[in-house]
């Protein structure tokens, strides 16, 4: 494995060590103060720089990350709240929203505040405020390599109503620079229902400022990003009541069936750049929230399984992705760091690559 620049086999570092969190490993702990106390946390500390903070109790999303000590992410002003402040209706969502690395949004529902029928849906579905059952810490070595993983399941479900499982796992490794979401998603009901899920990734300052740019695999965008071409993948310093702006990219695969998408700041520390690599066959989306008040200043690269709609929309251009009983759909999100102009100009190359093969814009 890489520490830091040197390579080292198990018994190489065990030698030079006494406890393996010197160089680095997970650290369990919870909150225990304000809107958080109570709230479990794990802290991951890779050895490369990358730092990264998974709640169980917020359904296994991820607050904090930083890279040599530098923020990559946005954190909302309310912070990290239990579960137990969560409140479903309308725009209330937005109180315990806490940004961060990764806010799942789902499993049934996201985008704004909607009814159907009697039934009232609020923003973003219900999953961000569910905690993690059967929460288990899986760090080991695996020959010459120590894995850094843990794992969980999140369940929405009621009496009468959709019942969805989604079986979660995190995994990165010292020296390792980036991490791996897989999550797998079961019908254990007995009827078909919606699945809608939305991985909220928030950029924020310094990796987000005037000087930053995205790019990504885009194979088309949807209308209002053609009216706004030009500006799609280049920031401003904060704007006096900027109105949030989002786009709908359809992303091209590499090889291996992996879009591609990143927030590069050149500027910073000498090049540095937060990336995405996603499967497309169950996150051919790719939604940038792009958010550049003051004080709310954040963009979102968020894979998506569907458009930010209306279910009712949805199901009426049949674009509504659905689970029927008993059957499985697995997402996997990598997200990792680039670091210099090497890096960032190989992985620019990839997606020059890929937006080479596209036909044309929608």
């Amino acid at each position: 494995m890489n520490i830091l620049g040197r390579s080292l086999d198990r018994r190489e570092l065990e030698r030079r060590t006494g406890h393996l969190r010197q160089v680095g490993g997970t650290r369990h702990f919870e909150y225990s103060s304000g809107k958080a106390r109570g709230v479990e946390a794990v802290e991951f500390n890779t050895g490369s720089g990358l730092v990264f903070t998974v709640l169980p109790g917020r359904g296994l999303d991820i607050i904090d990350c930083t890279y040599k000590g530098v923020n990559l992410v946005y954190l909302a002003p309310g912070g990290v709240s239990h579960p137990a402040f969560y409140d479903p209706h309308g725009f209330e969502w937005l109180n315990t929203f806490f940004g961060g690395l990764l806010t799942t949004c789902g499993l049934t529902h996201f985008g704004d505040p909607q009814k159907e029928g009697e039934r009232e849906l609020g923003m973003h579905g219900r999953y961000a405020g569910l905690p993690a059952v059967r929460f288990r810490d899986d760090s080991r070595w695996e020959g010459q390599e120590y894995r850094l993983q843990i794992s969980g399941m999140v369940e929405e479900c009621a009496l009468f109503g959709d019942k969805l499982r989604l079986e979660r796992s995190i995994t990165s490794g010292l020296g390792s620079s980036h991490l791996v979401i897989r999550d797998r998603v079961e019908n254990f009901g007995f009827r078909s229902c919606p699945l809608n899920i939305l991985y909220h990734i928030n950029c924020g300052f310094p990796l987000l400022d005037e000087t930053s740019e995205m790019h990504l695999s885009s194979g088309r965008i949807d209308e209002n990003a053609v009216r706004h071409l030009g500006e799609v993948c280049e920031f401003s310093p904060p704007q006096p009541g900027f109105q949030g702006q989002d786009y709908l990219h359809t992303m091209l695969p590499d090889s291996e069936g992996r879009a591609l998408a990143a927030m590069i700041n050149p500027r910073l520390c000498g090049g540095l750049g937060l990336y995405l690599r996603f499967r497309t066959d169950t996150l051919p989306y790719l939604n940038e929230w792009k958010m550049l008040d003051e004080g709310d200043y954040v963009v979102g690269i968020e894979p998506v399984n569907t458009k930010i709609v209306d279910r009712e929309m949805l199901e009426a251009e049949r674009r509504l992705p659905r689970l029927e009983p008993g059957e499985c759909r697995e997402m996997e999100v990598e997200i990792g760091v680039l670091e210099g102009p090497a890096e960032i100009e190989e992985f620019q190359d990839k997606v020059r690559t890929l937006q080479s093969r596209k036909g044309g814009q929608a």
